[in-house]
C-alpha cells in the first residue's frame, strides 16, 4: 500500500518515472470514444460475478484507460490514507448498490453512476445537509417533490433509500440525454443543476472557448464531484494496483420486498425478524416515527435472510395489528384544520370523536385523533358498559368517574329509565384519555446528524421534559448513532 501510495505522490511532485501516472488536465473526449458493452441483464447469469465490484469493471460503459489529473490524484491519496476505512466507506453500500445497479441498468444508464451517493452521502439514508438536501442522493425538496418523493407527519421519501433511488435514476436519465450523453458534465449538472451548467457551457461558447467539463469556471464543489468521481471509479476499478480490498459485496438482493396489511410498528417487526431496529430504520428509513402510516397496507424491505420468517404461516404480521389513535395534548398555535393535515383525518371526524360543539381548543387538553382515512378507523372509541344486575346510573358514573347527564345523553334514556339487564350503554372516551398513561408505547430512536432535544420532541409529538426523564438525561447533548428512549400515546 505505501509502495502505491509514493507512486501517486511521485506523479503529483512532477517526477518522471516508469511507473508513474501521466496527468491529463483535459480528458472529456474520452466520452465521445466509448466502447458500449452488452451489459448482461441482473436476472441472467448473477452468479457468473462474484461481487457487485466484478460486475461494474466487467460491464462499465468506458473502457478506454482513463489518464488522470491532479485533483483525481489527490482524492485517491485521501482515500490510501487509511485503506481499512476505506474499506468500511464502501461497505456501507451494501444493502443498496445491488438495487441502484438494477435500476441503472433497466434504464440503460452507465452502471458506474452507483457510484455517487459514496460522493453525495456516504450511502446513508439518513444523511442531512447544511442546505436542506436529503438522503442517500441528497434530494432538494423542490427536486424530490417533481420527482414524486412525498412528505408527511409519518413519512419523507427523500429519506427512503429505494423510493429516492428510483427517483434518482429518473433523474440521471435526463440530465445524460440533456447533456448528449456525456458523464462529466451529467455529474457536474447533478451537483450544481442543470440550468446553471449550460449556462455557464453557453457563456463559454460566446467567447470561443472550450465547452467540456474541465474548461467550465464552476464552484469549488461542483470542481471536485468529477474528480472524486474518477478517484473512486480508478480505485474500486483498479484495487490490486494501489493495495485495496474491497469488501465482499454478493451481486445479488441481499433485501426483500414485504408488503404487510395496515400499519405496522417498526420495534415489534424488527423483534420478529430477529434484527436490530436501526438496521430496520435504515432499511425504511423514509418511515420518519415508530411506524409505518396509517394505511390499509405498508411497505417494507427486510434483509433477504430474514424472507423465510415474514413468509412462515405463524407470522403474526398477516393480519397486522393495527395503531388506531394517537393522543395529542394541545399547544399554542394548534387548530383542528392543522391537526386534520398531520394526521391524515377530517376535522368533523376529531369534533364527533372528542364530543366537541366548536373548534375551539385549549392549550393542555388531550384530544384522541384517528390516525388515518383507513376502513378500521370508521367507528368511534367509545368504552361500551353492558348492564348487570344491582346497576345503577348513580354506580355506573362512579365507576367510570362520568356524570349521570352525559350517560343519560349518550345513550338517550330518561333519568328515571329502568336498566335491563343485558343492556348496553355508551360510556363515551373520557375514561379512555383517563387511561392513555396505560397505552403508553416505549420505542427506541437512533439520533441522527443535526437532532437535538427539541426536534425530536417535534418530530414524535412528546415534551422534551418526557425525553430527558425516560434517558435519565444530565447534558442535553446528543451524539449521531445515540439510541434514545421515546415514551408515545398510541393505541
Amino acid at each position: 500500500m505505501h509502495k502505491n501510495l509514493q507512486i501517486i505522490l511521485i506523479t503529483l511532485l512532477g517526477y518522471n518515472c516508469q511507473q508513474m501516472i501521466e496527468v491529463q488536465e483535459n480528458y472529456d473526449d474520452l466520452n465521445k470514444e466509448i466502447n458500449q458493452k452488452e451489459v448482461i441483464p441482473l436476472n441472467e447469469s448473477n452468479q457468473a460475478y462474484k461481487n457487485v465490484w466484478e460486475y461494474l469493471k466487467q460491464n462499465n460503459t468506458n473502457t478506454n484507460n482513463v489518464n488522470l489529473n491532479k485533483e483525481t490524484l489527490f482524492y485517491m491519496n485521501m482515500h490510501l490514507k487509511d485503506i481499512d476505512s476505506f474499506k468500511e466507506y464502501l461497505n456501507d453500500s451494501y444493502y443498496f448498490i445491488f438495487f441502484v445497479i438494477d435500476e441503472l441498468n433497466q434504464a440503460e444508464l452507465p452502471i458506474e453512476l452507483s457510484l455517487i451517493p459514496f460522493i453525495e452521502s456516504n450511502y446513508d439514508p439518513f444523511s442531512i445537509s447544511s442546505s436542506g438536501a436529503v438522503g442517500m442522493w441528497q434530494f432538494m425538496p423542490i427536486t424530490g417533490k417533481y420527482y414524486d418523493l412525498d412528505k408527511s407527519w409519518w413519512n419523507e421519501d427523500r429519506h427512503d433509500p429505494f423510493k429516492s433511488s428510483k427517483a434518482a435514476v429518473e433523474y440521471l436519465g435526463y440530465l445524460y440525454n440533456r447533456f448528449d450523453k456525456n458523464i462529466n458534465t451529467t455529474l457536474a449538472a447533478y451537483n450544481a443543476g442543470p440550468s446553471y451548467i449550460e449556462k455557464k457551457i453557453k457563456q463559454n461558447k460566446r467567447k470561443g472557448l472550450q465547452f467540456d467539463y474541465w474548461s467550465l469556471e464552476l464552484p469549488k464543489q461542483t470542481e471536485d464531484y468529477v474528480p472524486k468521481y474518477l478517484a473512486l471509479k480508478e480505485l474500486v476499478f483498479n484495487p490490486e494496483k494501489y493495495g485495496v480490498v474491497l469488501p465482499e459485496i454478493p451481486f445479488l438482493p441481499v433485501v426483500e420486498k414485504i408488503i404487510i396489511p395496515g400499519q405496522v410498528e417498526i420495534i415489534a417487526l424488527s423483534e420478529y425478524l430477529e434484527i436490530k431496529p436501526e438496521l430496520l430504520y435504515k432499511l425504511n428509513a423514509g418511515y420518519t416515527k415508530w411506524a409505518s402510516a396509517p394505511k390499509d397496507e405498508s411497505i417494507f424491505y427486510i434483509p433477504a435472510n430474514k424472507y423465510h420468517l415474514y413468509k412462515d404461516e405463524n407470522n403474526p404480521f398477516i393480519n397486522s395489528n393495527q395503531i388506531n389513535w394517537i393522543s395529542h395534548t394541545i399547544q399554542k398555535g394548534d387548530n383542528l384544520w392543522d391537526l386534520s393535515i398531520k394526521y391524515d383525518t377530517e376535522v368533523k371526524i376529531i369534533l364527533e370523536i372528542n364530543g366537541m360543539k366548536s373548534n375551539l381548543l385549549s392549550i393542555g387538553d388531550n384530544l384522541i385523533i384517528p390516525l388515518g382515512k383507513t376502513k378500521s378507523n370508521n367507528f368511534i372509541p367509545y368504552e361500551m358498559h353492558i348492564v348487570s344486575e344491582g346497576d345503577t346510573l348513580w354506580n355506573i358514573s362512579r365507576s367510570y368517574n362520568i356524570e349521570i347527564k352525559d350517560i343519560i345523553q349518550m345513550n338517550n334514556i330518561q333519568d328515571d329509565s329502568y336498566l335491563q339487564l343485558g343492556q348496553q350503554l355508551s360510556i363515551g372516551n373520557k375514561n379512555i384519555h383517563r387511561n392513555m398513561d396505560s397505552k403508553k408505547r416505549t420505542i427506541l430512536y437512533s439520533v441522527k446528524q443535526g437532532d437535538n432535544l427539541y426536534k425530536i420532541s417535534q418530530l414524535f409529538d412528546v415534551s422534551i421534559k418526557s425525553i430527558e426523564e425516560i434517558n435519565i438525561l444530565k447534558d442535553a447533548t446528543l451524539m449521531p448513532g445515540q439510541i434514545i428512549k421515546i415514551s408515545i400515546k398510541a393505541f
